[in-house]
């Protein structure tokens, strides 16, 4: 079993080591990350998840939205999810998102874009991007930039760059 809660101040360094855990140094050069740099996580879209209780209790998985122009529409960007590696494929991942991808509908957030492996990500609603429809500020592969609409119709006029927003 695990809890999921909102991300504090206090779980930063334990969140680092778990994304240095899950991705490494490497994760600093990916195209998502120039749509972190100088931009804002939304904080009430920042998760975290826990296992065990008390002196035992540990951060297993974490996640955060982004705020970003998706091809002309304000939307959101998922990532990164981590989840220690021991106990991927238990549910954590999944339920994160699950979670942020409700919280994100109840607070208006109508369309979410990632970069990651869609065999995983269908799981929780998401497709491939057709080919050449958003483009990312730097290289990626086509076929891991997916998308999800949490209403229906918000992909229709997405077309072009995904951007962050303007501060």
């Amino acid at each position: 079993m695990f809890e999921i809660e909102h991300e504090r101040p206090e779980h930063a360094a334990d969140i680092e080591a778990l994304l240095d855990l899950s991705f490494g140094p490497g994760r600093y050069a990916k195209a998502a990350q120039r749509l972190r740099e100088g931009n804002k996580p939304i904080p009430e879209l920042c998760y975290v998840a826990f296992q065990g209780e008390g002196a035992e209790r540990r951060l297993v998985g974490s996640l955060t939205f982004w705020p970003v122009i998706i091809g002309g529409v304000p939307g959101l960007m998922l990532g990164p999810l981590a989840v220690v590696p021991a106990i991927r494929g238990q549910g954590v991942g999944i339920n994160l998102m699950k979670r942020g991808l409700e919280d994100a509908r109840a607070m208006g957030f109508r369309l979410v874009i990632l970069v990651g492996d869609q065999n995983y990500y269908v799981k929780v609603g998401f497709g491939p991007v057709p080919p050449g429809r958003l483009t990312m500020p730097g290289p990626v592969d086509p076929w891991r930039l997916l998308f999800r609409e949490l209403d229906m119709g918000a992909f229709g006029h997405a077309h072009g760059p995904i951007t962050k927003p303007r501060a």
